[in-house]
């Protein structure tokens, strides 16, 4: 069972920018800027190979993510969780963020050689304002 309630999935779902955070080699955070969706239970991004967030999550599945609508600063969700990777569906996934995100049917940023990832989040504990 998530834990993610009905408005949590709603902000997911609506074209929020979220912040991703996984550890560095040496400790550190490391946060990046990421396109999210969901499917109700996982909060779901898409990266590519090689790319720092995708070499530290397969060092370290801890992740922290934090989306704040754009319209209202006080409509938030923070989580930690733990992070499976997925190639399977990757380009379509990456596509159709484009198209929510972007209005595009296709990802324009895609680099020739470029393999694609869909990063799922299993949430293990929400945040709250303390």
């Amino acid at each position: 069972m998530s834990i993610l309630t009905d408005n949590d999935i709603a902000l997911l779902r609506e074209p929020q920018l979220a912040h991703l955070a996984t550890v560095e080699s040496d400790g550190t955070p490391h946060v990046t800027p990421v396109w999210v969706d969901t499917d109700g239970e996982h909060v779901i991004f898409n990266t590519a190979k090689g790319r720092v967030k995708y070499d530290n999550i397969v060092r370290n599945p801890v992740v922290a993510v934090s989306v704040v609508d754009k319209a209202d600063d006080y409509r938030t969700l923070w989580l930690k969780g733990t992070a499976e990777l997925v190639e399977e569906g990757a380009d379509a996934h990456i596509d159709s963020l484009a198209k929510k995100y972007l209005g595009q049917d296709t990802y324009p940023f895609r680099k020739p050689g470029e393999v694609r990832v869909i990063v799922r989040v299993t949430p293990t504990t929400k945040l709250t304002r303390g």
